[in-house]
């Protein structure tokens, strides 16, 4: 029976080992694989490593390192785990694989630039697990969305599964403006709130639902109208903006914003039993102008209050803007930019339809001049707007 050894030299045998020192001269060459196990990781590891643990190696590798040609350098503490995961790598067919002689030790003890990790805790490698699971979320992923900033125009229909969604998966700052109160009324849709916070600012009792859900989610509230005196200063900073608006007024001093603070706009309407996202990113795709030049009469607009919705149909249309937003924190998949996606609930179909910059946009046009904010209140509303 061959020991130990005889099957490390055996492993030896059928791989390239490479000295630490070549390595890190060529760190732009090389994917860096950390093969350790994750207490081991935590401790330090090299700058930009990918790190796999040598146990999941067969089931996970192609899910985190997809192309089999691309050069890779496989390390571990001392250099024996890494040169049978090397082994094992070259049987699952890639093509350019090292082992790295000594391991992590030795490229410490050489003076070789190494780090100390940041890490996700115990308890939310617990709560994340289901992300962590995805190749193309894992720990990166789920620490790049704890890092994020969301503001969610309006804690309603659309704000609330939205909202909730995304302090779910994470999002470690979540905005919400509203200047509301919770009522009665609100209760068939609006799923942040209720009966015993019917009274209550919609901004505290959405951040009792989103902080009760989620310690890791910083929520900041904005009990205020949303204006042209205050939209840049709230909007700055964020990454994605959630629109949940519904009038048409605050949807163009937002657009404007946004296209001054270069930040995407998911947007989403719905009206009786029908609903829309889009993705609107300021100066790749259209803007609401270039799809909505000009506001309908009031009388072809009417209001969810006026006109009624399906208390369902906003937690369908809420959470696509949500799936929408982590994929853009994500850099995933393909955006609803330059598409309109509309939703039917009466024979639950959805069709999408392109939508394209115009050239003559007064905002994001090619010879648009400076983007001035202003209030928007006359183009289809006497009263004042809140959202």
């Amino acid at each position: 029976m061959p020991t130990p050894r005889d099957l490390l030299n055996a492993a030896k045998a059928e791989i390239t080992e490479i000295d630490p020192h070549d390595v890190a001269a060529r760190l732009d060459h090389f994917t860096l694989l950390d093969v350790r196990e994750p207490e081991e990781y935590e401790q330090g590891a090299v700058p930009g490593a990918v790190h796999l643990a040598r146990g999941n190696l067969e089931f996970s590798v192609e899910g985190r390192l997809p192309d089999k040609n691309a050069p890779i350098a496989v390390y571990c503490a001392g250099g024996v785990r890494s040169a049978f995961a090397t082994k094992t790598l070259q049987d699952l067919g890639y093509t350019d694989v090292v082992s790295v002689i000594g391991g992590f030790n030795k490229w410490k003890d050489d003076g070789l630039t190494w780090t100390t990790p940041r890490v996700l805790s115990a308890e939310q490698r617990v709560r994340y697990q289901r992300h962590l699971l995805l190749p193309e979320v894992g720990e990166k992923g789920q620490q790049r969305l704890l890092d994020s900033k969301v503001l969610l125009l309006g804690a309603g229909g659309l704000g609330s599964p939205a909202a909730m969604y995304l302090a779910a998966a994470g999002v470690g700052t979540i905005g919400i403006i509203d200047m509301d109160v919770v009522d009665t009324s609100n209760l068939q849709r609006q799923i942040l709130h209720n009966v015993e916070r019917v009274g209550m600012r919609k901004v505290d009792s959405a951040k009792m639902t989103l902080t009760a859900m989620n310690p890791d989610v910083n929520v900041l509230t904005y009990d205020t109208r949303l204006g042209a005196d205050n939209v840049l200063d709230i909007i700055d900073g964020y990454d994605v903006i959630v629109d949940g608006t519904d009038n048409f007024p605050t949807r163009y001093l937002v657009n404007d914003a946004a296209l001054i603070k270069n930040i995407p706009v998911v947007h989403g309407s719905i009206f009786r039993f029908e609903g829309q996202v889009t993705v609107f990113n300021p100066y790749v795709g259209p803007c609401y102008r270039c799809m909505i030049p000009e506001p309908p009469p009031p009388e072809l607009a009417p209001s969810c209050a006026e006109a009624g919705v399906l208390g369902v149909l906003p937690g369908i249309v809420g959470s696509i803007q949500a799936v929408e937003t982590i994929k853009l924190l994500l850099e995933l998949g393909d955006p609803l930019v330059g598409r309109l996606l509309t939703y039917d609930s009466m024979d639950e179909s959805f069709r999408t339809f392109k939508v394209r910059r115009d050239p003559s946009c007064p905002a994001c046009g090619d010879d648009a001049g400076p983007i001035v904010i202003a209030e928007y209140d006359d183009l289809c509303m006497p009263h004042p707007v809140k959202v």
